[in-house]
């Protein structure tokens, strides 16, 4: 299965949490229909992207990166590679290269979708249409937040508590993020 058709799979059966996100679904389902190839970087008219907001085992803090182009403290992501089977499996593979964690427990489903405008590495203006998940680093024998690597993708990376995030963090979405990536990874209680 194509990482495209693997994504139509995924946002088809999405149970969105509110109105906004499913009209949101419906607008990339209608664009993995309508472009050639929706999930490639060579698509100009924008492209999938999938990213993943993590926490620490605790879900205490979360790992943020200052991003160069951005210029604002975002969760990590990126583009689909030809080797990501599914935009889930490009989230995971980005959060684990953009922070040096051995390993990470990624949601089975999208937390929220997200469309900006931006100039990617193509160096033309774009979109993505971002598929954002959340994951859970493993935890350290000692308690402590485990030791991360920042990549040459980023100015910064650095963990934050989820109550006391950076001045400069992207308040459009980040709050959104941390809210929905801890509903779905705390433990359903009643």
């Amino acid at each position: 299965m194509s990482i495209t058709d693997a994504t139509r799979d995924l946002l088809a059966r999405w149970d969105a949490p509110d109105t906004d996100q499913d009209s949101v679904r419906h607008t990339f389902l209608a664009f993995l229909d309508a472009a050639p190839n929706p999930c490639e970087r060579a698509c100009v008219p924008g492209h999938l992207t999938g990213s993943v907001i993590v926490f620490d085992a605790g879900l205490t803090h979360v790992l943020l990166t200052l991003h160069p182009r951005v210029g604002k403290w975002i969760q990590l992501g990126g583009h689909c590679e030809p080797g990501d089977g599914s935009v889930a499996a490009t989230a995971l593979r980005e959060g684990l290269e953009e922070s040096g964690l051995p390993s990470l427990r990624l949601t089975d489903d999208p937390v929220h979708l997200h469309t900006h405008p931006i100039t990617c590495s193509l160096g033309r203006p774009t979109r993505h249409l971002d598929v954002r998940f959340a994951a859970v680093a493993e935890p350290t024998s000692d308690g402590s937040l485990p030791p991360i690597v920042r990549s040459d993708e980023s100015t910064d990376l650095a963990w934050w508590p989820v109550d006391a995030l950076p001045a400069s963090v992207d308040t459009e979405t980040i709050p959104i993020l941390i809210t929905r990536g801890l509903a779905a990874l705390r433990p359903r209680t009643g």
